[in-house]
């Protein structure tokens, strides 16, 4: 059994592609390992250790590692675990009708519009124009639904290269569109309700965009998951030749400052859309 890898934008996170059908088409992302007990394959590869959490999407497993673990010991043996499992013939979920109702239960909790006169054109779009692209690249793009003007869309396998141009495009034909979006960035971020998001929110509006708004930036705070800050840099910021710099040398300083049990602030910013792009996918 050969096992492809991606790399992402995150260094704590690889997608591992099996080549076999993985889920009912729905993301569902297990947070710990006790949310996996419903889940073989997910409790199989938390009880490897070194994992933050894991999302399984349509043909692939996507892994987030925790800060301590290194990939060079981590990887040979997620694949040893994803080998193992694929080849037992155990199900991805002891019963596969609990893995579409947890998926189920995930929309419905997100409450994405997929009737309404646009959605049906988004999908339209998607599926004649987009996803043909998309499958040239070995992947896929999946319309998951609207909410509030923005689209959201499942991206797998190289199609995640893709996400500037499948923007453009639905921006272009659907100007009522807002935004186009991964789905995941829809999905609940309890970590953002804690006392240590709040301070770096605190943290964010009262003294660093306000620094960064005179360049036509902004920060914003995207997840808070164990010791580790995600945020996101837009406008001016997106796609800025020295935002490495303002992460490393301000931002990510001033945030540990102000929340020692912060450790580690990663940028998840897709800087190959801003207006001076840097970032090259597998950087």
């Amino acid at each position: 059994m050969f096992i492809q890898t991606e790399t992402t934008a995150n260094p704590s996170v690889i997608k591992f592609l099996p080549g076999e059908r993985v889920t009912d088409s729905q993301t569902i992302e297990f947070l710990d390992e006790e949310s996996a007990n419903g889940s073989p394959l997910a409790l199989r590869l938390f009880q490897v250790g070194g994992i933050e959490k894991l999302s399984l999407g349509a043909d692939y497993i996507e892994v987030c590692k925790v800060d301590e673990s290194e990939w060079q010991h981590l990887k040979p043996q997620i694949l040893g675990a994803l080998v193992e499992h694929f080849m037992s013939g155990d199900p991805v979920f002891v019963d596969e009708a609990d893995g579409q109702q947890s998926a189920d239960r995930q929309l419905e909790a997100i409450d994405l519009d997929c009737s309404s006169e646009l959605a049906v054109q988004v999908k339209e779009l998607i599926d004649t124009r987009i996803r043909p692209v998309a499958e040239q690249s070995e992947g896929s793009v999946d319309f998951r639904g609207l909410k509030e003007g923005i689209a959201y869309v499942e991206f797998t396998g190289g199609a995640f290269a893709l996400l500037a141009g499948v923007k453009n495009m639905v921006r272009h034909y659907l100007p009522n569109v807002a935004d186009v979006c991964d789905y995941r960035d829809v999905l609940p971020k309890p970590g953002l309700e804690t006392p240590e998001a709040k301070a770096i929110q605190n943290l964010l509006t009262d003294n660093i965009n306000p620094a960064v708004s005179g360049h036509g930036g902004h920060i914003s705070l995207v997840d808070v998951r164990e010791h580790t800050a995600y945020i996101r840099l837009e406008g001016g910021c997106q796609g800025c030749g020295m935002a490495d710099v303002t992460l490393k040398q301000g931002v990510e300083v001033e945030i540990k400052r102000a929340v020692p049990s912060i450790t580690s602030v990663l940028d998840v910013t897709d800087h190959a859309d801003g207006q001076n792009p840097y970032y090259q996918p597998g950087r």
